[in-house]
């Protein structure tokens, strides 16, 4: 468990921060702006769980975004510590396999009850939807900062794979929280053109 008893540390005021290895690298860097992009897509979810007592599922939504703002907690502690060669996965917290599967299982579930769709949905509906469409948006930033951080350091690749799963888990989501898509709003291409 992690344990704080002081908020401020005065360390990073000369713009460097510590990576869960001890190291320390520039705020700016490539993996403290991927661990922060997930942080802020965790911050994103934590909105859209205000709205989901509004639905009509029985806490099923809520649920699955409480497990997944956890899962997002260990995935910045995965990007948060660089991967060692010979690593003891013993040692590091990683993205494992099943938290992915888990994903899928779930959004096979509920996107069984939707319709096919015939266009792209417009992030929007209802409020439980246009924030989940929010935090989709901010997790597909976090998988292009976790792609060019992938081209440049080893890391876990179950990272990317997570966050990839999680931005089609967000979408289902909202077309499931716009009550099954009745009311998921459609782009209609060109239609104010003239």
């Amino acid at each position: 468990m992690v344990r704080l008893t002081k908020i401020y540390t005065r360390g990073g005021d000369k713009g460097d921060t510590s990576l869960g290895d001890g190291s320390r690298v520039r705020k700016y860097d490539l993996r403290v702006a991927a661990y922060g992009t997930i942080d802020e897509a965790n911050a994103a979810v934590g909105l859209a769980r205000l709205h989901t007592p509004k639905l009509p599922d029985d806490g099923a939504c809520d649920a699955m975004l409480a497990r997944i703002q956890n899962d997002l907690f260990d995935l910045g502690a995965d990007l948060c510590t660089p991967a060692q060669p010979g690593e003891n996965a013993s040692k590091a917290l990683r993205i494992v396999q099943t938290q992915v599967d888990r994903l899928e299982r779930e959004i096979d579930a509920m996107n069984s009850a939707l319709k096919p769709l015939n266009s792209f949905v417009l992030p929007g509906g209802n409020a439980t939807a246009a924030h989940l469409h929010l935090a989709r948006t901010i997790v597909r930033r976090a998988e292009r900062d976790l792609t060019a951080l992938m081209e440049r350091e080893d890391m876990n690749p179950l990272a990317l794979t997570y966050a990839n799963r999680l931005s089609d888990h967000l979408f289902v989501m909202s077309r499931h929280a716009n009550g099954f898509d009745a009311g998921d709003v459609l782009w209609i291409p060109g239609a104010h053109r003239t």
